[in-house]
């Protein structure tokens, strides 16, 4: 191989490890590659073993036609595809491997698929085999280029382990973005705020609830890729929280912090942060500490019928039982409800009984177990 056709060697492999991060560079990779090898047409095709079906992952230069009378037809007449079950992984046959080539041009294959295409022969090489399927890469030879020679034969075999390597790396990315992706869906549906910050506090990942709070403005906003407190509380406690952000490598439970926080409108907030787990030499970009949101108030986000189900209570017991959560005092709740303490307390008494609690802490705590962490549906939303 010459200096010019090294460099463009070269070439061609990073485009091929390019076009597993970006599939639209696919198509001008795979035209690369077989114009790189001689070829006027190429496809990467996989075979299972039970002979029963082929799929066509990428193709250059073929006709929909013919790719799908290869399918419907051709594909059983092939000479070379189903050697390769039994061929190692970068081993490339080319027709005269199996047949003289005055032979092959006395196919039906040839005649009628092969030589309308202009092409005159054809090679292929293994790129992925196991049990259950084979994967090869097809090249036709224009008949302009004659029959397939050494110097074909070699740069396939050249070119197959990156290709295959192409291809596991585009599905492994493919895998992760599948799963970031879904994993960001999830965080969405959450009524928790949650915000992923790197090591220099600055956001990595808001979810939708996290989001709102920042459009809303009355605890924090965002400025940038950094958040920002509305009032001086919040900013006191926030700041304190750059300690974690700085050491979230320690990982160190001790570091952990709960804290309550008022709103410019009144509302009580629980903020938990915690550092992440970061292995070795991480990216100072990488999300670091994990930020939890949550209004105090759990009244929006707990299942009143599930409540009353569970421990057989009457409408007014429930009712008793949510101003608990919400408000917590008995005369609050007098007031709140409209009733005399002596009725709150009789409430309060059959409550114990029949849930087994003993202080109205233990209350709070039976009916958080009923709270549902995921976000109220909008007046848009479908609900099954």
């Amino acid at each position: 191989m010459t200096i010019l056709q090294a460099g463009r060697f070269s070439s061609l492999v990073g485009e091929i490890y390019d076009a597993a991060a970006d599939p639209a560079l696919r198509g001008a990779a795979l035209e690369q590659v077989s114009n790189f090898v001689g070829g006027c047409a190429a496809t990467i095709l996989s075979r299972d073993s039970a002979r029963l079906s082929i799929e066509i992952h990428q193709h250059f230069g073929a006709d929909a036609r013919f790719r799908q009378l290869y399918r419907d037809r051709y594909v059983e007449l092939d000479p070379l595809l189903d050697r390769h079950f039994d061929l190692a992984t970068g081993r490339t046959v080319g027709v005269t491997d199996i047949m003289p080539h005055s032979d092959f041009v006395a196919t039906s294959f040839y005649r009628e698929w092969v030589e309308p295409q202009g092409a005159t022969d054809l090679a292929t090489v293994t790129l992925e085999r196991s049990h259950a399927r084979v994967t090869i890469l097809q090249v036709l030879r224009h008949r302009s280029r004659g029959l397939v020679d050494e110097t074909m034969r070699e740069r396939m075999r050249l070119l197959a382990p990156h290709i295959q390597r192409s291809r596991a790396m585009g599905r492994q990315i493919r895998a992760r973005s599948h799963t970031v992706d879904d994993l960001a869906d999830v965080l969405d549906g959450l009524s928790t705020a949650i915000c992923l910050l790197d090591a220099e506090g600055r956001v990595v990942h808001a979810n939708a609830a996290c989001r709102q709070l920042f459009a809303d403005a009355d605890l924090f906003a965002m400025i940038g890729d950094r958040i920002v407190a509305r009032n001086t509380q919040a900013d006191k406690i926030f700041r304190g929280l750059s300690e974690i952000f700085a050491n979230a490598e320690n990982d160190s439970a001790r570091s952990r912090q709960i804290n309550l926080v008022t709103s410019s409108n009144g509302h009580h907030y629980l903020l938990h942060a915690f550092p992440l787990k970061r292995e070795g030499h991480a990216p100072r970009d990488m999300a670091a500490t994990v930020l939890f949101v949550q209004r105090a108030t759990m009244l929006p986000s707990l299942v009143p019928d599930a409540i009353a189900a569970a421990f057989r209570l009457t409408p007014s017991e429930l009712r008793v039982l949510m101003a608990i959560v919400e408000i917590g005092g008995v005369p609050d709740i007098a007031a709140r409800l409209g009733i005399a303490e002596t009725t709150v307390k009789t409430h309060l008494g059959r409550l114990f009984e029949k849930t087994g609690a003993g202080r109205q802490a233990d209350l709070v705590k039976i009916a958080a177990g009923f709270a549902v962490p995921f976000a109220q549906p909008t007046s848009g939303d479908d609900v099954v």
